[in-house]
């Protein structure tokens, strides 16, 4: 069985993560990674001496079809936002004379869009997506919603190719946790939040900071990678659900905006790092001068609940809670940003 791994990701925060679970669980997989250059390439190979590079980037269609043509699994976690990748990938495993799974990330920034259109921030919304009960609201919701564009071809791509394709599409929300990849172990939601109060010295949420998303450690959200590798690797596809039913949330748990961003303040005055735990509440035009894209980020509903992988592929995530490791993000940016010396500086000083 090989296993391509089309994705700049193989050294970014998912696909760095989610090639660490499945080359560790499977040491014998063929499987070939796409990077975009030598030194990204090193990284790969000083952590995965087996494993086959092939150099290009998302835009390089020939190499993704040519590869993809030769798997039997595809997994793309770089870019949830690149039809052009997308289309490479179907194509390739179009040629196929043996079925071939394609496993694609997209993220519940989909499920968040309403909001941007209604321009709501801040607000809180009740209502839940269900990638169970509720999946046919999920894989029919309006063109006009983020990744929307190409989930749809991800989920066109089995009926089109009925005997060839079987698709799944991973849909994640907040992630957070050290990652275990060659290069890249940092998230961006959390992190550029806890970023900006240090640099501003004062914390802040998106107009009244009641909007809530869910969660998920970047180690568990692997592990549902691995299921469906798992799966993927059995007769049939598994116990999986694939195509107009392979559409898997992976969360663990929800927040408020509001209260991560009181909290990150609270910690970082207790580092004394910021002089005050109180926190600003900003409009959206505000806010995205200080995190690019805040009020999409820090200001949306994003309400989703991971049913399929835990009914499916036995998913039980195991990682710290978001609030947990709150303390360690805080202190890891401030260490980024010079405002606390490492260890070896503190010797060297």
């Amino acid at each position: 069985m090989r296993l391509t791994y089309p994705s700049t990701g193989a050294t970014g925060y998912i696909g760095g993560d989610t090639l660490y679970a499945i080359a560790n669980t499977y040491p014998d997989l063929d499987i070939t990674a796409l990077v975009r250059n030598s030194d990204k390439g090193a990284k790969v190979a000083s952590q995965y001496a087996k494993i086959k590079l092939v150099y290009g980037d998302l835009d390089s269609a020939e190499l993704l079809t040519t590869e993809s043509a030769k798997a039997d699994i595809v997994v793309h976690t770089a870019n949830a936002d690149h039809p052009g990748a997308a289309i490479a990938i179907v194509a390739g495993l179009a040629q196929k004379q043996t079925p071939g799974y394609f496993i694609h990330t997209s993220g519940t920034g989909i499920v968040a869009s309403a909001d941007t259109e209604r321009k709501t921030y801040g607000e809180q919304t009740a209502h839940v997506y269900n990638d169970w009960d509720g999946i046919k609201e999920i894989t029919s919701l309006p063109d006009t919603f983020e990744h929307r564009n190409v989930d749809k071809i991800v989920l066109s791509a089995a009926e089109k190719n009925p005997e060839n394709i079987f698709t799944a599409i991973v849909c994640p929300p907040c992630i957070y946790g050290p990652g275990r990849g060659p290069d890249n172990q940092r998230s961006a939601q959390v992190y550029e939040l806890s970023k900006a109060t240090l640099s501003r010295r004062k914390g802040f949420q998106v107009n009244a900071g009641q909007n809530i998303w869910h969660e998920v450690h970047v180690q568990d959200l692997s592990n549902v990678y691995l299921g469906l590798v798992t799966a993927a690797l059995q007769p049939g596809g598994g116990k999986a659900t694939w195509n107009e039913q392979g559409y898997y949330f992976a969360e663990n748990g929800e927040f408020v905006w509001g209260d991560i961003s009181s909290k990150v303040a609270k910690i970082a005055k207790d580092k004394k790092l910021i002089e005050t735990a109180e926190i600003d509440s900003l409009p959206v035009e505000e806010a995205n001068k200080l995190v690019k894209a805040a009020g999409f980020l820090l200001g949306t509903n994003s309400r989703c609940k991971a049913v399929r992988a835990r009914e499916l592929l036995g998913w039980v995530p195991k990682g710290k809670s978001l609030q947990e490791l709150l303390p360690e993000i805080v202190q890891d940016e401030a260490k980024a940003l010079g405002l606390i010396k490492g260890h070896a500086e503190k010797v060297g000083a």
